[in-house]
């Protein structure tokens, strides 16, 4: 392929596999050791613990303080840790290889060759446990971020054909049979089916797709053929968004992951200050090595950032994309969120709720002469009647005279009789007396009249709808004690009627782009941490001040672009759940940090007074690491099994 193009769905998986194996710039020490268990590292973990019996058995011991079999087992199984070790010397950086190699050296020089083939057994199971559990978190997101096809059917110049993916272009029209994985985001031009796209949005159950609905690349056809018009492509669907928080989470530093290094050094260097001053008091060569030994901050080391990456692979199967490790951290600190109205809380569509006759009046005569008069209207509360009479079996006719009157509404002849269809002034113009118990309701509204003659006929009550998810996911944040903010240029009666209805205390209305930074530069220079959820071209600045910008995915490219946090499904709920992962993401690396100082330093007392062996210490060094190693774990989203089958087949296949 011509590398000049650009990227296409089809070098996505490749994208992938190359980010995935070997990530650009790793981070961590103690993160690289990515130990596969493949056949030279089982036969390094046998020749050490065949060594160790042999030892343990003096099988072949010629020399009584030397053991000839025990230095070539420590060779064998300890190279990796001595050479990583040194490295770290040279880069003077402070790491528990470098710990554990000196662990390992005094004991052999104490003749201990079975204690330190022991320990070093440990650690080399230890890291390819661990690195068993890395590689199951990006194992993780490549089932998240499955293939798409690189064979698929377009309609060209009035036939079907099959063309390579890389070949597709915005507006071409593809076609998806049952069973097919979608390859592009676009929309349904023309079939009927249900679409799995829980991988994409996290929805659980298949959504139903006709011609007009959105359709999401990597999503599954289940029923019915679709032909779909391409509207994105490659890196900019969905799909490839995932990719790119994907890639983000690999390279990316949290701040606590800075403070985990730190704090791993500390810990070095404070377990060999403490065995110094254990030797320098009791003499006692064991107990000191037991101090180097116990010691171990490879749970803070490690733990940190598997548990980011877990998180950011579970918030992307959720339908949230996270664009770093910074944004979840702050995510977990988050006090105060500030959510704009239309698109957001609201659908931002106007829709009919109510409509009120007049006494003697039948309400579908009433609709039928207010979409009539409305048919030419290109005003959006005009197309909702319009649209709204239709849902309701009333067909509009067309009128014999249509007269826009700006700011008012719209004069129009429809069988023969004058129409006025528009706001109170406009019927009071005209001098039509209206009925004043309603023009005191639903002041939160936009009410559109009806007269007909010299009499009113009938008011639309028409506002935009709240979404169903809203109240639920509001009163889930005032649970977690979070404070939300109402920031939007409506009305403030509109403003307060949404906020009324969702429980929302504090409520800033009929303010501008500029206003709305200002407000969130306001929270921000304060001790707030503050989420913005917005959705719209005015919101984008604001999503940049905010310590997190979240976008709604349906909003503008400029919002998604200016934000650390794309929710793909317009779902306030995965917001919410975005909200407790990072809560939780938050207290198990915090519970990690506690529990190996806690560990270490009990484990350092104990060894400091003769109560720990070197092979206890050992043990309990291993284990405390595989402990909040697994603790962090626990993040990591499950991996679909059926998807690892496949992505074997197919390497196998292309070996």
């Amino acid at each position: 392929m011509d590398p000049s193009k650009p990227r296409a769905a089809t070098d996505l998986p490749t994208q992938v596999e190359q980010r995935l194996i070997a990530p650009a710039g790793r981070q961590h020490d103690h993160g690289d050791h990515e130990h596969a268990f493949d056949a030279g590292e089982a036969l390094r973990i046998g020749a050490v613990a065949l060594a160790a019996v042999a030892v343990w058995f003096h099988w072949w011991e010629p020399w009584p303080r030397f053991s000839v079999i025990g230095a070539v087992g420590l060779l064998i199984g300890g190279w990796p840790i001595f050479k990583e070790a040194v490295e770290n010397l040279l880069a003077r950086r402070m790491t528990m290889e470098l710990s554990m190699t000196i662990a390992i050296i005094a004991a052999a020089a104490i003749s201990e060759f079975f204690t330190a083939l022991v320990i070093t057994a440990f650690v080399m199971v230890a890291e390819v446990l661990e690195g068993m559990t890395v590689s199951r978190g990006r194992r993780a997101i490549r089932d998240l971020l499955d293939f798409l096809p690189r064979e698929v059917s377009v309609r060209r110049d009035g036939s079907i054909r099959e063309v390579d993916s890389d070949s597709l272009a915005v507006g071409d029209t593809v076609l998806v049979n049952p069973g097919g994985r979608i390859p592009v985001d676009g929309r349904v031009i023309d079939g009927h089916s249900f679409v799995d796209q829980a991988r994409i949005t996290g929805e659980s159950m298949p959504v139903e797709k006709t011609a007009g609905t959105a359709v999401f690349a990597g999503s599954i056809n289940q029923s019915g053929v679709l032909e779909i018009v391409a509207e994105r492509l490659g890196p900019d669907t969905s799909y490839g968004k995932i990719i790119d928080a994907v890639e983000e989470a690999e390279r990316s530093r949290a701040p606590v992951q800075g403070l985990a290094d730190r704090m791993a050094g500390y810990l070095v260097y404070f377990a060999l200050a403490a065995a110094l001053l254990t030797y320098l008091i009791t003499r006692d060569i064991r107990a000191t090595i037991s101090v180097i030994i116990v010691a171990g901050a490879c749970g803070i080391a490690a733990g940190t950032p598997l548990a980011i990456l877990g998180a950011i692979g579970r918030a992307a199967r959720g339908g949230a994309i996270i664009k770093g490790g910074l944004y979840l951290e702050q995510l977990g600190r988050v006090d105060t969120v500030v959510l704009d109205k239309t698109g957001t809380l609201t659908y931002g569509e106007p829709e009919v709720q109510s409509l009120v006759v007049a006494s003697g009046a039948a309400v579908d005569d009433v609709l039928r002469l207010m979409a009539s008069a409305e048919l030419r209207s290109e005003h959006p509360l005009g197309k909702t009647l319009v649209r709204y009479a239709r849902a309701q079996d009333v067909t509009p006719v067309e009128p014999e005279a249509f007269h826009y009157i700006p700011g008012l509404g719209i004069s129009a002849t429809v069988n023969g009789e004058r129409i006025l269809v528009g706001n109170e002034a406009l019927l009071r113009k005209h001098g039509i007396a209206l009925p004043g118990e309603l023009l005191t309701q639903q002041s939160a509204a936009a009410k559109v009249w009806l007269a007909c003659g010299e009499a009113w006929l009938g008011v639309a009550i028409v506002a935009d709808t709240v979404r169903s998810e809203a109240r639920s996911a509001l009163q889930t944040m005032h649970a977690m004690g979070l404070r939300t903010v109402l920031l939007t240029g409506d009305t403030q009666a509109v403003a307060r009627a949404v906020g009324i209805e969702l429980g929302i205390a504090t409520i800033v209305a009929d303010v501008l782009p500029d206003a709305k930074l200002a407000y969130i530069e306001q929270l921000t220079a304060g001790k707030a941490v503050v989420a913005m959820v917005g959705d719209g071209v005015n919101d984008a600045p604001a999503l940049m001040k905010a310590h997190v910008g979240v976008a709604m995915g349906s909003g503008t490219d400029v919002a998604c672009e200016s934000a650390d946090v794309v929710l793909l499904g317009n779902d306030l709920i995965k917001f919410v759940q975005t909200l407790q992962l990072a809560r939780r993401t938050r207290r198990i690396i915090w519970a990690n940090f506690v529990g190996t100082v806690a560990v270490d330093l009990v484990g350092i007392a104990l060894a400091a007074a003769g109560l720990l062996n070197p092979l206890l210490a050992a043990f309990i060094h291993v284990a405390s690491e595989m402990t909040f190693i697994l603790n962090s774990a626990r993040l990591l989203p499950p991996v679909d099994a059926r998807n690892s089958a496949r992505h074997r087949s197919v390497a196998q296949l292309e070996h």
